[in-house]
């Protein structure tokens, strides 16, 4: 039997606004409902920058980041199983919820006034080894590699909460064509949207990798579209999008904000929202959100654009997505 005492290597945040730091730990052991797992890679994604940079409230400190965890379950604890060990599993943002909440009872768990977050209340995939609850552990789809199963659990899964919202939408418009926009824009394509991107003025390469994508157009956010959009997908975390998106909408249609953390809207004219369009946020994800985007993965081959990092090399990916050069999505590659 495999031992679950022994240290690791982690990239730890200390507060806010610090560099994370490469540290060694003790690995930590699974408790009841639990499981240790040895973590392959783990993406990096847009809401551990902001965790960083200190734009989310009341974080564990330390924290281990890191939610786009693909790894191989290497012990179970009390009342665990399913996964069984040696299963290869995906962790998502959330992480643990308390099951009884009136949300918890009806599917709504990603509303759990209880509920904790991978790489931010538990510790998450920046480390050698990580303990996840069994229930917010999922089978991946075996056509994808390691690199390209990683931006599957979050930016997948948000953006696959985000098109739910509004998948009776013919023409839908994606504003910020990063790691999540590009996953779902292939999932509208296959089932017969009109895909418009919306990227930086100045931004041709994700612009070019909207087009390969499926998109029928591809410009800047600061531009009108050729056609009005029945639904708007904002990914891209800037207030003032919120506006240019109700103004590119047709009546009757639907904004979502699919990000965690958003600069302040600006003030709008009632105009914009007027004739039935709606603006409404997307929080977290569920089981259910999991289990069928997951299995939607596996019928659709997904191109997946990741960039690869070492894991003492996190700081630079963090420092790249901020300066937006990411194209796609950056993922931390954890040697053993």
């Amino acid at each position: 039997m495999l031992s679950t005492e022994g240290a690791m290597r982690a990239m730890v945040l200390d507060a806010p606004g610090r560099r994370l730091r490469l540290a060694t730990l003790d690995r930590p052991a699974p408790g009841p409902g639990e499981v240790l797992l040895r973590v392959r890679v783990c993406g990096v994604c847009r809401t551990d920058l902001h965790l960083a940079d200190g734009e989310l409230p009341d974080p564990k400190l330390p924290i281990i980041p890191g939610h786009e965890i693909v790894a191989d379950v290497l012990a179970c604890g009390v009342g665990v199983i399913d996964p069984s060990p040696g299963s290869r599993v995906g962790v998502p943002w959330l992480g643990w919820s308390c099951g009884h909440c009136r949300w918890c009872a009806d599917g709504r768990e990603n509303l759990c006034p209880e509920a904790r977050f991978t790489g931010y209340q538990r510790d998450g995939g920046y480390a050698q080894f990580a303990v996840a609850d069994a229930r917010y552990c999922f089978p991946l789809p075996a056509r994808y590699g390691d690199l390209e199963a990683a931006p599957l659990l979050c930016a997948g899964l948000i953006g696959y909460r985000a098109y739910r919202l509004v998948d009776d939408a013919r023409t839908l418009g994606i504003f910020g064509f990063g790691a999540a926009a590009h996953l779902i824009a292939q999932v509208a394509v296959a089932q017969g949207k009109r895909v418009l991107a919306f990227t930086r003025r100045d931004d041709r390469e994700a612009q070019m990798l909207a087009r390969e994508l499926g998109a029928a157009w591809a410009g800047g956010s600061d531009e009108r579209p050729p056609e009005p959009l029945d639904a708007a997908l904002i990914f891209a975390p800037v207030g003032a999008l919120v506006p240019a998106a109700l103004a590119a909408l047709e009546r009757g249609g639907t904004v979502v904000c699919a990000g965690i953390h958003m600069s302040d809207i600006p003030a709008f004219p009632y105009e914009l929202l007027w004739r039935e369009r709606c603006v409404r946020s997307v929080a977290n994800l569920t089981r259910r959100d999991a289990r069928e985007f997951l299995a939607l993965a596996a019928t659709i081959p997904l191109v997946i654009h990741a960039r690869p990092y070492r894991l003492a090399d996190a700081n630079q990916a963090l420092d790249d997505l901020r300066a937006g050069t990411v194209t796609g999505a950056a993922v931390l590659t954890i040697d053993h």
